[in-house]
């Protein structure tokens, strides 16, 4: 009986097991057996060169600067957003009047579509009528208009957008977690004299260790993934190559100049640096737990 019991929960799960592996076991095995290839990406032309396409990235200085740009982008990124949605979330995390106005405000650049958060911001960033500079110049500012889609500030216009766009994120789990912690944990502290700001640290905080753990792995894996911003910020300018991360190189290499074993080769090299990176942090967080 046990026996037929587990032979028919293991056909019931199959269906999802083969599911899981046909839309991501497989995309990951065929990515790399095509890395090893020097392929084109819409023509049938194809001949193995084993790991060439490595070797040419590790020489490629185009490809290092991608990693660069990616790294600060997504630690820049990411470390904003954590700072300003913990901020955000303990602001609206008390009673005040308009309470709820002003969470739908702090959550409305997470609903609206990337393509069109950047045509905004565009529009805003404009060197002859944005309002940004606008604003600027009337405060005094600066005394000429910033060129923020120029060679020098197109990398602190993309982290700007980027962490307003995904900073609700993080308001909205942490501000969830906070809603869960026990008043009598701050009732005890306000006993023993603690302040906001030793309650925050003493109390909040510790609290929040298992969210924030989450939410800055997945930011992480999002940010340095993040193509659509990125992309659809450099059409139409100079300075693309200035925020050209990772994804956008591997996009480039793949589509425009048709090298799809060199486009595969890049996805590759990112799914490692992404397992890499995790497994570091996994353990940080564990040895961390231990003390």
């Amino acid at each position: 009986m046990k026996l037929n019991t587990q032979k028919t929960g293991m056909l019931l799960i199959a269906p999802s097991v083969l599911i899981i592996c046909s839309l991501l076991v497989y995309p990951v095995l065929y990515g790399v057996w095509l890395s090893l290839f020097k392929k084109h990406s819409f023509f049938p032309d194809q001949r193995f060169v084993g790991i060439t396409n490595y070797i040419y990235l590790m020489k490629n200085p185009d490809f290092w600067m991608s990693v660069w740009y990616g790294t600060v982008y997504s630690v820049s990124t990411i470390f904003f957003q954590i700072i300003i949605g913990i901020v955000a979330a303990l602001i609206v995390n008390e009673a005040f009047k308009g309470r709820n106005f002003v969470r739908g405000v702090i959550l409305f650049p997470y609903v609206i579509p990337t393509v069109v958060a950047i045509i905004l911001w565009k529009w805003l960033l404009n060197d002859q009528f944005g309002l940004v500079n606008y604003l600027l110049l009337s405060v005094g500012i600066v005394e000429d208009p910033i060129s923020w889609m120029g060679m020098d500030h197109i990398m602190t216009s993309l982290i700007l957008i980027s962490i307003w766009e995904f900073f609700p994120f993080v308001v909205l789990s942490v501000l969830a977690r906070m809603q869960t912690i026990p008043p009598v944990l701050y009732s005890a502290a306000k006993v023993d004299g603690a302040g906001p700001f030793r309650r925050f640290i003493h109390v909040t905080l510790p609290q929040l260790r298992n969210v924030l753990f989450v939410v800055i792995l997945l930011r992480s894996i999002w940010m340095f993934t993040k193509f659509d911003t990125v992309w659809l910020l450099t059409q139409g300018g100079g300075a693309d190559k200035y925020i050209r991360t990772l994804p956008v190189y591997a996009y480039m290499r793949t589509f425009m100049y048709y090298q799809a074993g060199l486009g595969s080769a890049l996805g590759v090299i990112m799914f490692i640096i992404l397992i890499v990176a995790t497994t570091i942090y996994f353990k940080m967080f564990r040895r961390e737990e231990e003390i």
